[in-house]
């Protein structure tokens, strides 16, 4: 599996991680682990995307984990395989993938 690659963009393009509700809290909050099944899983992502439906970032949040295929953690309140839903059939991550 590859590592994620965000998008090219200038220094403008990331500010609106300034104004994003996850800022300054720690990253597990966004990221379970393989240890994580279940109901415990389940609770941990809903945490998340909690903090997230509020951010007047989400959108934002969003567009740039679908464009940057970022493959783990909660990002604007979906899931990995959220996100994966979210593309077009046709994307190189599915088409990769599939």
């Amino acid at each position: 599996m590859r590592a994620a690659r965000p998008p090219a963009q200038s220094a403008e393009d990331w500010d609106w991680q300034l104004r994003a509700r996850c800022r300054g809290l720690p990253a597990e909050t966004f990221f379970t682990t393989a240890r994580e099944k279940g109901r415990r899983r389940d609770e941990h992502e809903e945490t998340a995307k909690a903090i997230c439906r509020r951010c007047p970032v989400l959108r934002r949040c969003l567009d740039y984990a679908l464009a940057a295929d970022e493959t783990y953690g909660i990002w604007g309140a979906t899931t990995p395989g959220e996100r994966r839903a979210l593309r077009p059939p046709d994307s190189a991550a599915q088409r990769a993938a599939g």
